[in-house]
């Protein structure tokens, strides 16, 4: 059963009913003691990373995310949050993956926050895209990204800069888009999650 790691994200109803939609069986996680009764973890995340970066310590959920073993997918802030460091409020995060979420530039003519379906560019094949072509289109919401890392990253979408869409080391995925507002390729997404073991 996947769990969702519960910290007041704004995106939990239209998660839910994508998995719902899915026929994929979840709970709610908010204290590290649940986190044991699961088989793999979402994070799913809209808003500010620092705020749901101080949640989760709040919660004592912080300490644990780093330690787990079963896949996690994180989701847009939640992809953040497995970052180093966020300039969204300059904001430490789990560190889990050595990267940093810096902010598009307003000086290019860009509009801020990139909200919209993007093309999503397969850097290398994983099991997330089971099914999917190289080429996808993924919805987007944020002002903030992960920059670009071949080392990390798994699919890769342009907005005036290059940047990761989807980030893996070992057994953490993240997603800039929201699966579950990207129709069959997002569900997709999810469905293959919850394959993993």
């Amino acid at each position: 059963m996947t769990g969702i790691i519960n910290y007041g994200a704004g995106n939990i109803f239209s998660l839910t009913a994508a998995l719902n939609r899915l026929n994929i069986p979840y709970g709610m996680i908010n204290i590290p003691e649940e986190l044991e009764k699961y088989e793999r973890y979402i994070i799913p995340g809209v808003g500010h990373a620092g705020a749901a970066m101080q949640k989760l310590r709040n919660s004592g959920l912080a300490e644990s995310i780093p330690t787990l073993r079963k896949p996690v997918l994180g989701i847009c802030v939640g992809m953040q949050l497995l970052t180093d460091f966020s300039e969204e409020g300059n904001s430490r995060l789990t560190g889990i993956v050595p990267l940093n979420t810096l902010h598009f530039n307003k000086e290019h003519g860009l509009k801020v926050p990139h909200t919209g379906w993007n093309q999503v560019d397969l850097d290398k094949q994983n099991l997330l895209f089971d099914g999917l072509g190289a080429q996808q289109y993924f919805y987007f919401v944020h002002s903030f990204f992960i920059e670009f890392n071949p080392k990390f990253t798994i699919a890769s979408a342009e907005y005036g800069i290059k940047f990761s869409a989807v980030i893996q080391k070992d057994n953490y995925y993240g997603v800039q888009f929201h699966p579950e507002k990207s129709g069959v390729a997002g569900e997709k997404i999810l469905s293959n999650f919850s394959l993993l073991a």
